[in-house]
Formats: structure tokens, C-alpha cells, sequence
């Protein structure tokens, strides 16, 4: 498993922009598969975007257009753009983890809060 920190949360004007980024530790971050997931009070955890040790990207359809992950293996640090924000993207945003090639994202950030005010 890797550490993961979160940063750059906070609050918004709906229709504006926040980067969040992630941290890892360890010296496998580029065997990684990496992924962004939120969650509201009261429901299940969603995915909102990853990203592969390929570089291949996939997204949650609320957010095609509007948000961008990429990720900096120099720097172990995977990020989110968010633009264009909405007030139903207010939650709190995990970086997860995962060995290329495993299903299951093992390891989990503590969360960075995003609110977005309409």
C-alpha cells in the first residue's frame, strides 16, 4: 500500500475552479493505477475519475467536460482540474490506489472537503 495525502480543497463559486492534488509515497507510484472519489453525507462513495499507470482516463458523466485528471509520476502526485463547478459536485474528495492490474483501489487518502457555493 501507498500513503496518500490530499490538498487543494475548499470553497468554490458555482462555475468556478479548484485543483486538488495527491500525494503518494513510496517508489511504485508509476505501477499504479490512480483514481478521485467523492462522497455526500448519506451515500455510497462514487468514482469521479482515473487514471492508469497507461495514462488511460475515464470519468464519471456528471463530469466529462469539467473536470481533468492527469498525474506527475517525477513528482508521485496525481491531480484533479475542476472547472465549470456545480453545487452537486460539493463532497469530500479521496485519492485512491491501486496496483496495476488488481481490481481493487487499496489505498485511500483522508479526504479533502470541496464545497461549492450557488
Amino acid at each position: 500500500q501507498v500513503q496518500l495525502v490530499e490538498s487543494g480543497g475548499g470553497l468554490a463559486q458555482a462555475g468556478g475552479s479548484l485543483r486538488l492534488s495527491c500525494a503518494a509515497s513510496g517508489s511504485s507510484f508509476s505501477r499504479n493505477d490512480m483514481a478521485w472519489y467523492r462522497q455526500v453525507p448519506g451515500k455510497q462513495r462514487e468514482m469521479v475519475a482515473t487514471i492508469t499507470s497507461t495514462y488511460t482516463t475515464n470519468y464519471k458523466d456528471s463530469v466529462k467536460g469539467r473536470f481533468t485528471i492527469s498525474r506527475d509520476n517525477a513528482k508521485n502526485t496525481v491531480f484533479l482540474h475542476m472547472t465549470n463547478l456545480r453545487s452537486e459536485d460539493t463532497a469530500v474528495y479521496y485519492c485512491a490506489a491501486r496496483r496495476r492490474g488488481t481490481p481493487i483501489y487499496n489505498s485511500w487518502g483522508q479526504g479533502t472537503r470541496v464545497t461549492v457555493s450557488s
